[in-house]
């Protein structure tokens, strides 16, 4: 049967020239191979080329070899959409950061940045490294009965002393989100989109520049200026017409307002999956700051009457979406924390050693995407019944996770036969098949 690897992977064959193609195709397999670090000669390693003597060739897909990464996210977008979308349902994406720790003079890009993975609410730290933004498609996933946050547009955000340097401007997270966001419309114009964002992309400078296509959920300031619909326009009036009418209470105000009407609510899937109770205030308004466009949206106010959670406020730039289905929406952001996590432990992100400008920028978008290439082979196996589930007396669990994906197409190129690289010899050794089994096993769940 023909590999499900190469059979995915030829839609990237048009960015390649031939040879550049079948490399490329190879340290994508030793990526999914490899264990602990995902540098070139790990990949080539876990593939058998260890002693191949053109291995600067491999170096060069990366780092020196002509093809389009945006065209290459274009067209893992659409496999992701054939996949996993429902039709005549809205496609949701989400939008946010992630930064790689690394050192060295010779990354150009790096800063120095608040690390949101050992930095707390009271505790402050600082690191070195890449700050990437990356753009995500949230699907349900039938067989693994959850929403994953599947990576398949990743940008380098430079530092701004690295934009001081080049004598370029600098553009900042929410430049990079408002290009992504339209070039995502570009690409999909007959699909209503929406797109989740926390508070710092929160801008009106990205919403005023979003088709109407685009829906956006949001977490927002509370002390955001609102305001209500312009008046309309009288007869003979001079002057321009009112962008928005009378300032509105801002949403803390609201918050300590006693005549605020608040209604309990219980959501089913917070974060964690638990049901908690809540209460939350809405309404519909103007956003507006001047020199900027007022934009419509509805606000909703979220607090937990218990006070062991903080109190938030979010938006959609949909008025007509239902408030609890703006929490609902923006609790998916959730899977996008769960997608970096499991990109550092099994898929080797921030153990790569590029110095060059052009593989830095190429690599841990790679990485990124092979999450989503994994999703979309674990799919296929799937429906082959080849997707396992690794379980335990002690641990019975019934549903796959991201860890059986990783196992499951591990076991499959092991076994299909298309590894071996080098001359075949007579040099075999028997090994017993529940012995093999296990030792299969524990490669294949290695991180």
């Amino acid at each position: 049967m023909h590999d499900e690897l190469e059979q995915l992977f030829t839609e990237f064959a048009p960015l390649f020239t031939r040879p550049t193609f079948a490399n490329a195709l190879r340290l994508l397999k030793g990526a999914l191979l490899s264990l602990g670090s995902r540098t070139v000669a790990a990949a080539l390693r876990a593939v058998g080329l260890q002693d191949d003597p053109h291995f600067l060739n491999y170096h060069r897909v990366l780092s020196r070899a002509r093809w389009n990464a945006r065209k290459a996210s274009r067209i893992l977008l659409h496999a992701l959409v054939r996949a996993f979308a429902i039709n005549g349902q809205p496609l949701i994406f989400v939008i946010d950061d992630m930064i790689e720790r690394r050192w060295g003079s010779k990354i150009k890009a790096r800063g120095i940045y608040r690390d949101p993975v050992r930095s707390s609410r009271g505790f402050f730290v600082k690191t070195s490294g890449l700050r990437w933004v990356a753009l995500m498609f949230l699907p349900h996933i039938a067989w693994a009965r959850r929403v994953w946050a599947l990576p398949f547009l990743t940008v380098l955000a430079p530092s701004e002393r690295y934009a001081a340097n080049a004598g370029r401007r600098h553009k900042t997270v929410v430049d990079w989100a408002r290009q992504m966001i339209l070039q995502l419309a570009r690409w999909l114009p007959d699909h209503r989109l929406i797109v989740l964002m926390d508070v710092n992309y929160t801008s009106q400078k990205l919403f005023g520049a979003i088709c109407s296509r685009v829906t956006v959920v949001a977490q927002m300031r509370l002390d955001s200026r609102l305001h209500a619909p312009p008046p309309p326009r009288l007869p003979g009036q001079r002057g321009g017409s009112r962008k928005v009418g009378e300032r509105l209470p801002s949403l803390k105000d609201r918050l300590a307002d006693p005549l605020t009407e608040w209604i309990s609510v219980r959501i089913s899937e917070w974060y964690g999956r638990r049901e908690v109770d809540l209460q939350i205030a809405t309404g519909t308004a103007l956003w507006y700051y001047p020199g900027n466009p007022a934009i419509p949206i509805r606000w909703v106010i979220v607090r937990d009457p218990s006070g062991r959670r903080e109190t938030r406020a979010f938006l959609s730039t949909d008025p007509e979406v239902d408030a609890i289905e703006i929490i609902r929406l923006y609790i998916r952001r959730w899977c996008v924390e769960v997608t970096f996590e499991e990109t550092r432990r099994h898929l080797g992100v921030e153990t790569q050693r590029q110095w060059s400008d052009l593989a830095i920028a190429r690599t841990t978008p790679c990485l990124l995407g092979t999450f989503s290439i994994i999703a979309l082979l674990a799919d296929r196996l799937d429906k082959r019944q080849l997707l396992q589930v690794r379980s335990a007396a002690w641990y019975p669990k019934t549903v796959p996770t991201f860890s059986d994906a990783v196992a499951a197409v591990r076991r499959h190129l092991w076994t299909s036969g298309n590894l071996l690289h080098s001359r075949s010899t007579a040099d075999y050794e028997r090994i017993p098949a529940p012995l093999l089994r296990r030792i299969t096993d524990t490669l294949a769940y290695a991180a």
